[in-house]
């Protein structure tokens, strides 16, 4: 939807970009600009900046960019009307009224609301007589009342119609309740909609913002097909992006997250005082989850079941968050396969203790490989002095790679020389292959500077108009006024259809007295956002009139070049608009 152009240059102003992102990455001035950590991709060294006089963000990392709103969508997950929604809140403005908007909203609104509705009903059914066996199931399982009620657990009855009627009695309709994913219709036969979840504990997944937007179920018959059913993808509800307990682990003050496996070890550490555990819920680990954690700690400690599964993606894990700037510490669960059998065997104290002689990412990795050799033999002996060689390669600094070469040339039974020998080479090849991978990346500019996206990379059909383009979009930003010299110069122009699209957005806010900016600019996909912030960021200085008025003039002949349907008038009216431009002024 289009929102006023004057609404979102107010809403932009007073949602300063820097205040903003501030709230989500720490940020430390350099000059005019800010630099962080970027939140959309794991980094060790800060690439992502943030430029108050232009209103917009940059990674020169991952190359997304873009104005306050698109930040928000990007940071929170929304659609651009939901995320202007959510800035114009946070700076007290009322949103113009808009039908199309307002419905998608007001749909959001009514899962938030029915979600959470369905989570007390859960809870009172949990309290009801007819949860008594789910009760004593969690009793057995060794969770307290103020537990139980501090994560709103709750009991899904054994029929197929029970929380189905209890919500349309509250006036939700079926429509809803499929779309929450609290209901579900027959395949034999559509009229026939049916609780989705029976005869189950329930957990509530409450986001950041304490807004219940979705359920997992742990069945309670042992002949149930599915043990657990997790809750999937909705419009509120995203699970790459979400991490059970984030919640209430985000206020904790322990320097460190426990990330688990499954829910019921998450309580169990919150139950036990270790308020700092999330659960990723038995499915693979995300980016945006590992992103997620790195906002809130720098050490993670890693509570993953000790079976094949849980160490392949304990592995995938540690490498996540490496590239994250994340250090990993392994938790070594003996006598227990997960946290919350071990913390009600033995105890907080003892687990404690395991957290503070926790194995580093290192040991870890160098043991599972270990245990994959059989170092009796000669043959594996050698494959796995290679393997470890190459992983040690990748230890960042010399002190630690020195240190892994010295245990796994024990384990190895070859010499400590010998082993540091082939940890060294692998190191040297590993820098040698990233030095060639950057040098092709350096030799080759025009490829680089092209956008990723291959639809945006077809567009770039005509290098000379389009360098023209980009750099009229950067100038016009750093100094609006010199669009006044190009009123003639039409959008459709532009060999770039989205560049053509933005100089309209732009020419029309400098028409109207509003700030020239990105920001403002509406329906605009992520990359084109991002590609216009690259454009942005390339120019910090006016290059004058002169160079203005000749990109103008480019994009104005390749213009006239790329038809040969033009009419004689309109070749006469292109020849008049570039005799104009290098009149500087039309005299």
């Amino acid at each position: 939807m289009a929102f006023p152009p004057a609404f979102l240059d107010e809403l932009i102003a007073r949602n300063p970009i820097e205040e903003v992102v501030g709230e989500y990455v720490q940020l430390k001035r350099s000059g005019s600009n800010y630099f962080g950590l970027c939140p959309f991709h794991g980094e060790k060294t800060a690439s992502f900046s943030v430029a108050p006089n232009k209103q917009m963000y940059y990674c020169f990392g991952c190359h997304k960019g873009g104005g306050v709103v698109n930040f928000i969508m990007d940071i929170e997950g929304l659609s651009y009307p939901d995320a202007v929604r959510f800035l114009a809140k946070r700076a007290n403005l009322e949103v113009p009224e808009d039908e199309q908007y307002r419905s998608q909203y007001k749909e959001q609104e009514r899962l938030w609301r029915l979600c959470r509705d369905a989570a007390r009903y859960y809870h009172e059914m949990l309290k009801s007589d007819a949860g008594k066996y789910a009760r004593e199931y969690l009793l057995r399982r060794g969770l307290d009342w103020p537990t139980v009620v501090k994560f709103g657990l709750g009991f899904a009855p054994d029929d197929y119609h029970a929380l189905l009627p209890a919500m349309e009695q509250k006036g939700y309709t079926r429509e809803e309740l499929v779309a929450a994913n609290l209901a579900a219709v027959s395949q034999k036969n559509a009229q026939n909609v049916y609780d989705r979840f029976r005869n189950r504990i329930m957990f509530p997944q409450i986001d950041l913002r304490n807004n219940v937007i979705g359920f997992a179920g742990r069945a309670l018959d042992k002949d149930a097909k599915a043990k657990y059913i997790n809750p999937t993808e909705t419009l509120i509800f995203s699970k790459r992006k979400f991490l059970y307990a984030m919640n209430l682990a985000k206020k904790t003050k322990r320097p460190y997250l426990i990330l688990c496996e499954g829910p019921m070890d998450a309580i169990a550490c919150h139950q036990f005082g270790f308020d700092c555990a999330v659960a990723s819920q038995g499915t693979a680990l995300t980016e945006d989850q590992v992103n997620l954690i790195s906002k809130y700690t720098d050490q993670v400690l890693m509570t993953y079941d000790n079976d094949a599964a849980g160490q392949n993606a304990t592995q995938r894990a540690i490498q996540m968050f490496g590239r994250a700037g994340v250090k990993v510490k392994i938790l070594k669960l003996h006598d227990a396969k997960d946290a919350d059998e071990f913390l009600h065997k033995f105890g907080a104290d003892p687990f404690e203790v395991l957290i503070q002689g926790s194995e580093n990412q290192a040991d870890y990795r160098l043991l599972s490989l270990q245990s994959q050799f059989d170092l009796t033999k000669d043959d594996q002996r050698v494959e796995f002095t290679a393997k470890a060689a190459e992983l040690i390669s990748s230890f960042p600094s010399a002190a630690e790679r020195e240190v892994y070469a010295d245990r796994a040339a024990k384990a190895a039974g070859i010499s400590r020389d010998a082993m540091l020998l082939e940890a060294t080479k692998a190191y040297k090849k590993r820098i040698n292959r990233e030095k060639r991978q950057q040098e092709r990346q350096d030799l080759s500019p025009v490829s680089s500077n092209l956008p990723e996206d291959r639809r945006l990379r077809s567009e770039y059909g005509n290098p000379r108009s389009a360098a023209a383009e980009e750099q009229v979009i950067g100038l016009a930003l750093l100094e609006p006024g010199l669009m006044d010299l190009a009123e003639d110069l039409p959008g459709e122009a532009f060999s770039v259809p989205f560049l053509g699209r933005a100089w309209e957005g732009l020419r029309s806010q400098h028409r109207e007295g509003l700030r020239v900016s990105l920001a403002a600019l509406q329906d605009f996909s992520p990359e084109e956002n991002s590609r216009l912030s690259a454009i942005a960021q390339r120019y910090d200085k006016v290059s004058g009139e002169q160079a203005f008025r000749d990109c103008v003039n480019v994009i104005l002949e390749e213009h006239g070049r790329k038809s040969s349907s033009n009419t004689e008038e309109d070749l006469i009216a292109i020849a008049a608009k570039l005799k104009k431009n290098k009149g500087y002024g039309g005299n």
